[in-house]
């Protein structure tokens, strides 16, 4: 279990950042190492494991209610991160369709200027074929009024006195027919520009229609990108209150585990002064070299071990006071050392808890703690011999799976029990 420290630091990275960087760490050098023995990666291997394991187990620091908090908020970051993503999305597709719609518009306007000048030029077509025939009318009429210019022509051979009268009549014929077939001529280029300025407005009246079905068809896809954006706007609105309600759920869980710790050191204070007074009574006990003096108090991997690091939910640099053993609910837990019992209660942090005392050591006290069980099989004030079952390995207090979370105190103050232990 990590204590909070006085002058708790808060960090800005998690364990389990750390942890990656830790194993990401590893295989750098077993890439450029060259060849390695077998038993050499089977240790970087476990080792890696470890890492991760300590990890996961870091996150046993901490209460149920509050891991179920915390996750809560960091489900309502990622929604709302990826709300805020399709947010953006659905207002690019909406920015981009607004383009789409002023750039259809001016076409749709275009449309209609040209399909306007075409029924303009229409007008005037229509105007000019009418002056065009009363043109033609006139002309014919004129012609006409003289006689028959076939007829004319044939009596002026007649009367023809000689080859130059006959040159000069035959001239005057032949501007009387060419001014009718000029007339004619220009009533059917009238006729030809009107039928293409027609055909120029149903083209542009075509345009226009076709302009005009792709602008409703748009202004569809723009109310429905309207409501996308809005709808994407909504549940933004929707999770930045999620989020709110669930960081306000993580904050009182954090402060009820506060409470916890508050309690749970002034319980390990209480046990530490009795620690203390017994030292003070304390006459003799072992003098000595240490190594082999203890045993494990279970089988099994160091998950976490004892140190300093950053709780990867309250992000506070402190101590994890102890080595935690991945084993079983129900493996037995067995006494180093031999001891008496000195104390044994509940901890909504530490479950059930047990002090054993293991007495004078090269004249410090020192004493054994077992956390987290599921039952113990002794009681306060009882001796018990190296190696007898004083409990069985749980997940009680704050905890995510079964471990033995083992400290070990040296005149009450926590140590590396790794450094007592084979």
């Amino acid at each position: 279990m990590r204590l909070f420290p006085r002058a708790a630091r808060p960090r800005l990275a998690a364990a389990t950042v750390a942890c990656s960087l830790a194993v990401g760490g590893l295989a750098v050098p077993l890439a450029n190492a060259g060849p390695r023995k077998p038993h050499d990666l089977k240790h970087q291997q476990q080792q890696a494991q470890a890492q991760v394991k300590h990890a996961q187990h870091d996150l046993d620091e901490s209460s149920s209610r509050l891991r179920a908090a915390q996750a809560a908020v960091d489900t309502a970051v990622r929604e709302l991160s990826v709300a805020r993503g399709e947010l953006q999305a659905a207002s690019a597709r909406l920015q981009a369709a607004e383009i789409r719609d002023r750039e259809m518009q001016q076409q749709l306007e275009a449309a209609e200027e040209r399909l306007a000048r075409a029924q303009s030029d229409l007008a005037a077509g229509q105007t000019a074929l009418a002056d065009q025939r009363f043109k033609l009318t006139d002309t014919v009429t004129d012609i006409y009024e003289q006689g028959d210019p076939q007829l004319l022509a044939f009596m002026s051979l007649l009367k023809s006195q000689s080859t130059s009268d006959l040159t000069r009549q035959e001239a005057l014929n032949d501007a009387i027919v060419g001014r009718e077939a000029r007339a004619y001529d220009d009533l059917h280029a009238a006729e030809v520009l009107l039928q293409v300025r027609e055909n120029q407005v149903q083209e542009a009246r075509d345009e226009v229609e076709v302009q005009r079905q792709a602008a409703a068809d748009h202004l569809v896809t723009m109310e429905r990108l309207h409501q996308d954006a809005a709808d994407a706007r909504d549940k933004v609105a929707v999770l930045v209150e999620t989020r709110r309600d669930r960081r306000a759920d993580a904050i009182a869980a954090r402060q009820a585990d506060l409470k916890d710790l508050q309690e749970a050191k002034r319980r390990e204070n209480h046990v530490k002064q009795l620690i203390l007074a017994a030292a003070r009574r304390a006459r003799g006990g072992y003098n000595g070299p240490t190594n082999g003096l203890f045993i494990r108090p279970v089988p099994g991997y160091v998950t976490s071990p004892f140190g300093y690091r950053i709780h990867p939910i309250y992000h506070y640099w402190g101590l994890h006071d102890g080595t935690d053993f991945g084993v079983s609910c129900g493996e037995p837990m067995r006494a180093i050392a031999g001891g008496t019992v000195i104390a044994r209660y509940w901890s909504d942090v530490y479950g059930n808890r047990l002090y054993l005392n293991l007495g004078q050591i090269n004249g410090k006290n020192v004493t054994a703690v077992y956390n987290h069980a599921t039952s113990y099989r002794v009681g306060v004030g009882q001796h018990v011999d190296q190696g007898d079952v004083v409990g069985y390995v749980g997940s009680t207090g704050w905890s995510t799976g079964c471990h033995l979370h083992f400290s070990i105190l040296v005149n009450g103050t926590a140590v590396d029990p790794m450094n007592w232990l084979p």
